[in-house]
């Protein structure tokens, strides 16, 4: 996530917009329908969900599986020169409120469109099949410093997919853009892992250390997913870099979380992967090439990146339209559009213990 100081004025209200939530796409590829591991959509600043909501935004490219992703401590970070960085510290029970303050305002505008919640494999199928769904996710995990017992009460509400850290520091593990103080995971980050496993709640990496990649590889029992940024093709990104090349993942782990079966996703900054919907797939291409058709998706950062070159799932689709141009049949334009992260996605929930 890349978020824009305006987005903390005053909360929007909310004004539902109706649209048909049905999937429609005039040209390109409109069997194939879209998914996206991370999007925003906020309620303050300059482009609330009152006035960009979610359904007409899926429907105009034919998206029908993309995690809208909760920030769990939004309250907690500002702009800086060095990008966003933590300005405060949630007081004991403070980011649990906050969640679900956001989780009430995102499920009011989910029913006002008519969008339906994912709670099992099943509905992932559904949205395979080409009826929009919306995965709860969180992005960055501090609501879990109020204790564990957080994330049972996180499914119960709805949520299956889980950004461990983001950038306000918390007891599960360090994180790219400050230097490390843990050593990686912790013995609760670990507890959490184990927990999300347990669950049926895909874990996130994204924004997490090297170290902490390596580290939940060893003992989660599903694929993950890192939802957003890019590959660094050299070199491993460390957090004195300028904020986009910290956030990179680096080769050598992007092809560890592939090995182990998972999914990493394709951010829309432009500093990173151009100015152009043909850049941005032109990118995604090269990482497929990287790490094999099976493990490369979409993750957009939608609402959260300035000046991208993917703004509406409408751009998105244009997206494959170009990767397609490129000689990738439908079986491998299903893979990277929808169907990696609806499999690891549906490997989460469907290894659930409980």
């Amino acid at each position: 996530m890349s978020l824009a100081p305006n987005r903390r004025a005053a909360l929007a209200g909310i004004a539902a917009t109706l649209v048909d939530p049905r999937p429609s796409c005039a040209e390109g590829h409109p069997a194939i329908p879209l998914g996206d591991m991370h999007v925003h959509l906020f309620f303050l600043g300059r482009k609330p969900a009152s006035l960009h909501p979610l359904a007409r935004n899926m429907a105009g490219g034919g998206a029908t599986l993309v995690a809208w992703s909760i920030v769990g401590d939004l309250p907690w970070i500002r702009s800086s020169s060095r990008g966003l960085r933590q300005a405060g510290a949630p007081k004991p029970r403070a980011a649990s409120a906050w969640l679900d303050q956001e989780l009430a305002r995102v499920k009011l505008h989910l029913s006002e469109q008519r969008l339906k919640i994912v709670r099992s494999a099943a509905d992932v199928e559904r949205a395979l099949k080409g009826e929009p769904h919306v995965v709860l996710a969180v992005e960055g995990a501090s609501f879990l410093d109020d204790g564990i017992a957080g994330l049972k009460r996180a499914h119960d509400a709805g949520i299956r997919h889980v950004q461990l850290v983001h950038y306000v520091r918390n007891t599960i593990g360090d994180f790219q853009t400050e230097a490390p103080r843990h050593q990686g995971l912790t013995d609760f980050g670990r507890e959490v892992v184990r927990e999300c496993n347990r669950l049926g709640i895909l874990v996130d990496l994204a924004h997490c250390t090297s170290m902490v990649v390596r580290q939940v590889l060893e003992i989660t029992r599903t694929p993950i997913v890192w939802s957003h940024s890019s590959v660094a093709l050299a070199g491993k990104p460390n957090w004195q870099m300028v904020p986009w090349r910290a956030r990179q993942l680096a080769l050598e782990d992007a092809r560890a979380i592939a090995a182990a079966g998972g999914v990493v996703g394709l951010w829309s900054l432009r500093s990173d992967v151009g100015a152009t919907v043909q850049s941005f797939a032109d990118r995604l291409i090269e990482m497929a090439e990287l790490l094999g058709d099976d493990h490369v998706a979409f993750g957009t950062d939608m609402n959260a990146v300035a000046n991208t070159p993917i703004p509406d799932y409408a751009s998105l689709r244009r997206a494959l339209d170009h990767i397609a141009a490129r000689g990738f049949d439908e079986t491998r334009l299903t893979k990277i559009a929808i169907g990696n992260y609806a499999r690891v996605l549906s490997a989460a929930m469907n290894a659930r213990e409980i």
